[in-house]
C-alpha cells in the first residue's frame, strides 16, 4: 500500500492506494502544535480503523502548504513504518510547465490539482479548490499552468462575517430551498452557497473570454460538493482530486525498472 497525504491549512487528507486504486480516505485537522510522535499515533489509529497494518506500507508521497508539517508528518510516517515519503517540491518530477512570474511560489496543492486534472481531462482547464482559501488554477490548451486566483475561503469569509456582525449567527453550509431567503439563517446560507456558485460561473465565463476558447471545469475541496451542484456551468466535482494527483506524481517519480 502507498500512502498519499495532502496537508492543508485546515485539514489533512490521507488516502491509501493499492495497485493505483484508492482503498480508503480519511480527513483530520491540521495542528501545528502536534509533535511527530503525536502524528504517528494519529496515523496509526487511522490505519487501524481501516484494518491496515503499518508493515503493509511500501512508500508514500506528501504535499503540504504548511511548512512546519512538511517535515513533521514525514518523520511521523517514518517512525511508524520505516518508509521515507516523497515530498512535492523542487526536485520532484511533475511534467507540468508553470508559466508564472515565480514558478517556485505556486503552492504544492495547486500543482497536484493540476497534474490530476490533466490526467483526467483535456486542456484547457479551470480548477477550483475550496479549502481555507478558494483557489482557481488555469491550464491553457497546451497544458501549461498559466495562473489563477486566490479568493477568501467560504468558511473563512462566513466565520469572519458572523464574528464582526453582532446579530449574525454562525451557520452550517446547506443551500436553502429558495434563492431568496426569508429569515436570517436562510439569507446567510443562500448568500454563501448561491453567491459562491454564481462567482464560479462568472469567473469561468471571464476565463473563457481571456483565453478565447471553452474550458473544462473541475471542482474539489471540502465544500465543493455543497456548492458545485448549484453552479449553472457544467463542473466535474472530484472530492479526492489531490489524492489522485499524488498517485500520478508517485508513479511518475518511481525509478524505471530495467527489462
Amino acid at each position: 500500500m502507498i500512502l498519499a497525504i495532502d496537508i492543508g491549512n485546515t485539514n489533512i487528507v490521507m488516502g491509501g492506494l493499492v495497485d493505483g486504486k484508492q482503498v480508503f480516505s480519511s480527513r483530520f485537522a491540521s495542528d501545528r502544535n502536534k509533535t511527530e510522535d503525536e502524528y504517528a499515533l494519529m496515523i496509526q489509529g487511522i490505519l487501524s480503523m481501516h484494518h491496515v497494518d503499518p508493515s503493509e506500507i511500501e512508500g508514500g508521497i506528501l504535499s503540504s502548504v504548511v511548512p512546519y508539517l512538511r517535515t513533521v508528518v514525514p518523520r511521523a510516517v517514518y517512525l511508524l513504518t520505516g518508509k521515507q515519503l516523497l515530498v512535492v517540491g523542487s526536485g520532484l518530477k511533475t511534467g507540468l510547465n508553470i508559466r508564472m512570474d515565480n514558478p517556485a511560489s505556486v503552492g504544492s496543492d495547486l500543482i497536484v490539482d493540476a497534474v490530476a486534472a490533466l490526467a483526467k481531462f483535456p486542456p484547457p482547464l479551470v480548477i477550483f479548490d475550496m479549502g481555507t482559501a478558494t483557489t482557481m488554477s488555469v491550464i491553457d490548451a497546451r497544458g501549461d499552468y498559466v495562473g489563477g486566483m486566490i479568493i477568501p475561503g467560504l468558511r473563512v469569509s462566513m466565520d469572519a462575517l458572523s464574528a464582526r456582525a453582532a446579530q449574525l449567527p454562525y451557520i452550517n453550509f446547506a443551500a436553502p430551498d429558495k434563492l431568496i431567503g426569508t429569515n436570517t439563517v436562510d439569507c446567510m446560507q443562500s448568500g454563501a452557497v448561491y453567491g459562491c456558485a454564481a462567482m464560479m460561473d462568472g469567473l469561468i465565463d471571464r476565463v473563457e473570454d481571456e483565453l478565447g476558447q471553452k474550458v473544462t471545469c473541475v471542482l474539489t475541496g471540502g465544500l465543493g460538493k455543497v456548492v458545485g451542484p448549484h453552479c449553472r456551468r457544467e463542473i466535474h466535482i472530484i472530492p479526492d482530486l489531490l489524492i489522485d494527483g499524488l498517485k500520478v506524481l508517485y508513479e511518475k517519480n518511481q525509478p524505471k525498472r530495467k527489462k
